[in-house]
């Protein structure tokens, strides 16, 4: 490959930062620009709505590299500015200001936008959304004690922000429309259980109950239930999730379907384009379907991945999908990917909040969830890989360790 040639990253994210470093550390020699419409260089962001949301960690240890890494390593940044079209016949990216920049490998890290809320009233100041790190430091200079604050989603970043809010001593309520929190994810069991995580730090949680409008004179005062309930508030959160930001890859014509569509090595349905993290819609060999992962570790780990295979390498991204989720006294954490399950193992001590449940489809472990119990972790994500029949009753019994379940490979 000449050493000349020109890769373009479009996001300058965790996703986009961490590929743009392989392709230094991979001995890359061409020329590399990053492109992002935040003006921050790469950042972490599950920080945003815990330690650094609450005060706890300061603002330099957020970014994924020191200043002046970027200049060190020759990697052009082009913060706060906004890519506006894809031209692939003429394989370059327009940027808003007229700027076009060509390129001979594209990567999609366009990563996704919150979804907002459309209700009547949804446009009062001191209603917020968290994405970026300027929403987290809004939002971190309204969460003062005693003061009142409605969270319209009882998903983990949901979860995040009221965990956050209750440790610096507001009192809050949580809207969820579901019946159970995370059913979708976690299954009406578990899901029925994280409800009480909050309840038992003081959290007032409302499941079954959507939100209908905002009230307020110039500023949110009150949110008004589908009930009919009105909860008055100082300010409130919403977290109802995000959408793959694919507009510059629909407009350009590449494949999407909830996300852009790439194959195990990150490449897009055009030959030289890749795209990878939330954006991305990618073919997992491991588990055998297509997914779109939202969470930190896939943005990290499949930005390198894709980088390695912009450089010829063709190598599959098989990294399962993790997360973790800190709230209250809880860790949380999710291996592997479960869409259906026909039983639900659970090992540990559940009243003791130190526990991990299996979910099992025809006899195989597709994914487990922990609470408290890092420890399980690592065995199951063997488990759900080597795709083995596990014995159950074995699973649940603490005397057998997890390992041992694991088939014996030659």
């Amino acid at each position: 490959m000449p050493d000349r040639q020109t890769f373009v990253i479009v996001g300058a994210n965790l996703c986009g930062g961490r590929a743009a470093e392989t392709l230094r550390q991979e001995a890359f020699k061409g020329r590399v620009v990053l492109i992002g419409e935040d003006p921050e260089p790469p950042y972490e962001r599950p920080p945003l709505s815990k330690e650094y949301l609450r005060g706890d960690s300061p603002r330099e240890r957020l970014f994924i590299h020191p200043p002046g890494f970027y200049d060190e390593q020759q990697i052009e940044l082009r913060l706060g500015v906004r890519a506006t079209r894809l031209d692939l016949q003429a394989r370059a990216v327009e940027l808003a200001g007229g700027e076009s920049i060509s390129f001979d490998r594209l990567l999609l890290a366009t990563g996704g936008r919150e979804r907002r809320l459309s209700v009547p009233g949804s446009d009062l100041e001191g209603i917020y959304y968290l994405r970026t790190l300027a929403d987290s430091e809004r939002l971190a200079q309204e969460l003062q004690p005693g003061r009142r604050l409605v969270v319209v989603g009882a998903g983990f970043i949901g979860g995040e922000i009221a965990s956050s809010a209750r440790a610096k001593g507001l009192e809050v309520t949580v809207l969820e429309m579901a019946p159970v929190p995370l059913e979708r994810v976690l299954g009406e069991e578990m899901g029925r259980l994280y409800s009480q995580f909050p309840r038992e730090h003081g959290v007032e949680l409302l499941t079954g109950e959507a939100i209908a409008r905002f009230e307020g004179s110039g500023r949110v005062e009150r949110a008004v239930g589908a009930s009919g309930r009105a909860i008055d508030c100082d300010l409130a959160v919403a977290g109802v999730g995000i959408d793959p930001a694919t507009e510059l890859a629909e407009e350009a014509g590449l494949a999407c379907e909830n996300g852009v569509v790439a194959d195990e090595c990150c490449e897009t349905s055009v030959e030289g384009v890749f795209a990878a993290g939330d954006v991305a819609r990618f073919y997992h060999p491991v588990l055998g379907e297509r997914l779109r992962v939202e969470h930190w570790a896939n943005a990290q780990n499949q930005g390198v991945a894709a980088a390695k295979n912009m450089l010829g390498r063709r190598e599959p991204y098989e990294e399962l999908p993790w997360f973790w989720s800190d709230q209250y006294d809880l860790k949380l954490q999710y291996v592997g990917h479960a869409t259906a399950w026909d039983r639900v193992v659970v090992r540990g001590d559940v009243a003791g909040r130190s526990f991990s449940a299996f979910y099992l489809q025809d006899g195989r472990l597709r994914a487990t969830l922990t609470v408290n119990r890092f420890k399980d972790i690592r065995p199951s994500r063997e488990l759900i890989k080597q795709g083995a029949p596990v014995d159950a009753r074995k699973l649940q019994d603490e005397a057998v360790e997890l390992k041992t379940l694991a088939p014996q490979t030659a």
